[in-house]
């Protein structure tokens, strides 16, 4: 069992960790898809990737830096969470970093898109496959914060709603990548639920700005 000062330095290490992750994400994930990417206009595509070819460069590897952040980032949930039930927090470790790999070997198709501005329709395409490679990571996305969510509910570390809204953003995660694989016409019905992924920045920016809630006094976690 844990002591206090243990979880607190691994509380600190989660938010060190998730600061960086959260940086990089949103400038690689969202900022330079959405600056760069028009899938309406394949031509306004290609200029983009062509005219800002090292800040989509810049994006590949931010993404490939949050995969290797990710490691990292379970261990150490796994290490303040694991005494609340060991085999909870295993499935939990395996789930997320299942995903790991997807996501990473996904990279090439970003790559591929780039080697590719010379023919715009197999650029798309190579784009088109690197969406639908997310959609399946996703998937695992949504999958590893069901065990999360159970064991930040019973840790006492966090509000009861913290571990709520994971696991709401897992059921986002999961029917969003599930629906877009079955059924990628209908997208926008799938893209609804993406709303619900914001359950998972909750836990997020609580680790952040608050961190767990460890007792000054030396107290044992209760085993569930």
């Amino acid at each position: 069992m844990q002591t206090n000062s243990t979880l607190k330095q691994t509380s600190n290490t989660l938010r060190v960790l998730y600061l960086l992750w959260m940086g990089i994400g949103i400038f690689s994930i969202m900022y330079v898809p959405n600056k760069l990417i028009n899938w309406e206009d394949i031509n306004a595509t290609t200029n983009n990737l062509v005219n800002n070819e090292f800040l989509y460069r810049a994006g590949i590897l931010g993404r490939f830096i949050t995969q290797l952040l990710f490691i990292p980032v379970v261990l150490q949930l796994n290490k303040l969470l694991k005494s609340i039930n060991q085999e909870v927090s295993l499935y939990m470790v395996v789930l997320s970093l299942i995903a790991v790999p997807i996501a990473m070997v996904n990279t090439f198709n970003d790559t591929a898109a780039l080697l590719s501005v010379s023919d715009p329709d197999q650029m798309m395409l190579y784009l088109k496959l690197s969406s639908q490679g997310i959609w399946i990571a996703e998937i695992f996305w949504g999958l590893w914060l069901y065990p999360l969510g159970y064991l930040v509910y019973k840790s006492e570390l966090f509000p009861k709603f913290v571990g709520i809204a994971l696991i709401i953003g897992g059921i986002g995660y999961t029917i969003y990548g599930t629906g877009n694989i079955l059924s990628p016409d209908h997208y926008s019905l799938w893209s609804k639920f993406e709303t619900l992924n914001l359950g998972e920045m909750v836990f997020v920016l609580w680790l952040i700005f608050v961190g767990a809630k460890v007792p000054e006094e030396e107290t044992r976690l209760k085993n569930w």
